[in-house]
């Protein structure tokens, strides 16, 4: 049996779409060995290493109501760090992950976050895991940075939006998911307003990160969901996005059917199968 690898990257909402993508690994009953991610990809890894089945990550997304999201982004009007004190993610995500160390999950794990003054990637696979989860997802100037073990941190998306690197040499079948998206391009030339500046300046900068990067690495199965004018902030849309990746599923499912030869085809892919036959 192949040992599997999974990488989330970083994308804000956009990373919602991963759930998607854990129910297909469900379905073909197998698990990874690793899982490495950033940013919004640690959040999901995170629930899915604890324990959770996609399903199960998908109704903890459906029951989270307007007052929960009030709660979670909670708004720093009078700082000079950010939009956002980030203390109600982290708050959410102690009640909601079983786990409270890398210790105690069940898939090990890696995530990424940055070291702001030294200006390189730090990855956490041991410890207390709630801290990292936070300090991987502070996006620069939206989340308040996190000082953590004498470090002060900020997102891993400006290090390695996708660090499915430091998992390559862990496994045989290295599944990587890129939720970075795609803009469309107006008819007539449009000034951004200063948010549209600064995310679309910071999604430019880690797509050239990932092509670089895959110069020298690759995964064995490469997702990238277009996600066209999807916002990191754009949860309220969640429906839209989850729907939004069925083609890139289809693709996974017969990616995997491929290469796991001694696994037996899921119900989906033998009516496929029929059906291209007939």
């Amino acid at each position: 049996m192949k040992r599997i690898g999974l990488t989330l990257g970083g994308g804000g909402a956009r990373g919602l779409c991963q759930i998607e993508f854990l129910k297909v690994l469900d379905e073909f009953g197998v698990k990874p060995v690793v899982i490495s991610g950033t940013s919004i990809g640690a959040i999901i890894g995170a629930f899915y290493a604890s324990g959770f089945s996609g399903k199960q990550i998908e109704k903890i997304l459906e029951d989270i109501n307007f007052r929960d999201l009030l709660k979670m982004f909670d708004p720093s009007f009078l700082s000079r760090t950010s939009l956002i004190k980030g203390k109600g993610v982290e708050e959410f995500l102690k009640q909601k992950i079983p786990a409270s160390t890398f210790e105690e999950l069940q898939i090990p794990m890696k995530i990424v976050a940055t070291d702001f003054w030294k200006r390189n990637d730090v990855v956490y696979d041991s410890g207390e895991l709630i801290p990292a989860i936070r300090a991987s997802m502070s996006i620069p100037a939206l989340f308040k940075p996190v000082v953590f073990e004498n470090r002060v941190l900020t997102d891993g998306g400006v290090s390695n939006i996708l660090p499915f690197d430091l998992i390559r040499k862990d496994c045989d079948l290295l599944i990587a998911i890129d939720v970075s998206g795609s803009l469309s391009v107006p008819a007539t030339p449009k000034i951004p307003n200063w948010f549209e500046n600064i995310m679309n300046t910071y999604q430019i900068m880690q797509s050239a990160m990932v092509e670089y990067q895959m110069k020298s690495c690759k995964p064995d199965i490469y997702i990238k969901p277009a996600l066209t004018d999807v916002g990191i902030l754009d949860f309220e849309k969640s429906h839209r996005i989850l729907r939004s990746v069925q083609k890139d599923v289809l693709f996974l499912r017969k990616e995997l059917n491929k290469h796991l030869e001694n696994k037996k085809k899921t119900p989906f892919v033998k009516e496929l199968f029929k059906r291209k036959k007939s």
